[in-house]
């Protein structure tokens, strides 16, 4: 799953963690491709619950509605795992959605996307994931609702909303455009979390990367579109940000989007990313008003942050130690916040969300931890405080009912 692209909220507390599974040796051609293609696809971040075995399944997914569903275990053990299917049956699984003895998947798992993968893409993934540690960690049941407990309702889901398949390059574009499509909808599957859902929860493709609410959070408009999109971001800006997590003016990946910078995003090349970049270029503009947002420039230095209000007095104690009044990176760059749309758009939801939530990302030097602020003393008042004065003070925008849009987080949480 993606995650909240275009900004938010995030500290400085760094800590340094090793890349994970390093391999000492080079590997042969058709691994080395799959560990490319398994972290383009950021099969890592779903398939490892918190805390846990990578890979090993049982991260919980909450569905509104539906239920929730576990992310299931495929590390090569033979009966917790992957390790007795065949490639062909893993093909099927991860291109048509349907798994050994026609046990039907749900989308949660983005067969559709991974469709536009190539069978030898998914049989290099499968030779990478073979190289894994195995582990015996069982999946839990999943407790999904009726009717959407009865998996062959799949089949006619699959008639209406996919999956796709894969395609040929599309001769009147570049050879950079075609790969960035390749990647921005097949194995990067960007559509899962930024394009909003119909009533049978497909895609829809009428608003394509225009910006939806996933996990509670809010994953932006990646459209040309200048004022609600990513139209008046450079192309230097948004490689940046793809390949780092953050980039000035623009701010920092928080929550879903930061699972996907960290463990996906920071390993392609500076060519695949490039390619993403002149692909989502060429996306039709569409306007979202969720998305909108006009930030301000406050003064700098610390002198200059207003004491005159609640909120004011708890940033200037709880949070300019590491964002600064002006909302710079006092520590790192990844803490300057400045023009984040995160800071008021939609209400401040993901502002809302990384208070109650905080975040996390590992990049190149260690991991950059924003802290939540549940528990630590700060009423839901305060915190709903603290986002109103960071709106007002970084942003236009007007604040309503932060204090019901905190508890709201908190229950979702």
């Amino acid at each position: 799953m993606c995650g909240a692209l275009v900004g938010g909220v995030i500290g400085a507390a760094t800590m340094f963690v090793p890349a994970p599974h390093a391999h000492a040796t080079p590997l042969p051609p058709n691994v080395e491709n799959g560990r490319y293609l398994t972290r383009a696809a950021d099969c890592e971040v779903c398939h490892t619950a918190e805390g846990g075995t990578p890979y090993a399944g049982g991260r919980a997914f909450s569905l509104p509605g539906i239920g929730v569903m576990y992310a299931p275990n495929i590390t090569p053990d033979k009966t917790a795992g992957i390790g007795a299917w065949t490639d062909e049956q893993f093909v099927s699984a991860v291109r048509k959605g349907v798994s050994p003895h026609g046990k039907r998947l749900y989308p949660a798992m983005p067969y559709p996307a991974y469709a536009r993968m190539s069978d030898k893409d998914v049989r290099d993934i499968r030779a990478y994931l073979a190289t894994l540690p195995p582990s015996s960690q069982k999946t839990p049941a999943n407790t999904i609702h009726f009717p959407f407990s009865i998996r062959s309702l799949m089949v006619f889901w699959n008639m209406l909303n996919g999956p796709a398949a894969s395609y040929a390059d599309d001769p009147a574009q570049s050879a950079e455009w075609n790969r960035g499509r390749y990647l921005v909808e097949g194995p990067g599957h960007c559509g899962d979390c930024h394009t909003p859902r119909t009533r049978t929860f497909g895609l829809d493709s009428s608003r394509a990367l225009g910006g939806n609410i996933i996990n509670g959070w809010r994953a932006y408009n990646l459209t040309s579109d200048r004022q609600s999109g990513l139209g008046a971001w450079s192309d230097a800006e948004l490689a940046q940000y793809l390949s780092t997590g953050h980039a000035d003016g623009h701010g920092t990946a928080t929550g879903d989007m930061a699972d996907v910078v960290g463990h996906s995003l920071r390993y392609l090349s500076a060519q695949d990313i490039h390619a993403m970049v002149v692909y989502l270029r060429s996306i039709p503009p569409l306007h979202t008003a969720e998305d909108m947002l006009e930030g301000t420039t406050p003064p700098a230095g610390d002198a200059a942050l207003p004491q005159n209000t609640r909120g004011a007095r708890l940033y200037a104690s709880t949070c300019a130690g590491c964002h600064m009044a002006d909302g710079t990176g006092r520590q790192s760059s990844f803490a300057t916040i400045t023009g984040a749309r995160s800071l008021g758009a939609d209400n401040g939801r993901n502002l809302v969300q990384v208070l109650v939530q905080g975040s996390g990302m590992q990049t190149a030097t260690g991991v950059q931890i924003m802290p939540h602020f549940v528990g630590g003393g700060l009423s839901d008042r305060d915190l709903a405080d603290i986002a109103s004065f960071v709106m007002t003070h970084f942003t236009t925008a007007t604040p309503h009912n932060m204090e019901q849009a905190v508890q709201d987080a908190k229950r979702a949480n």
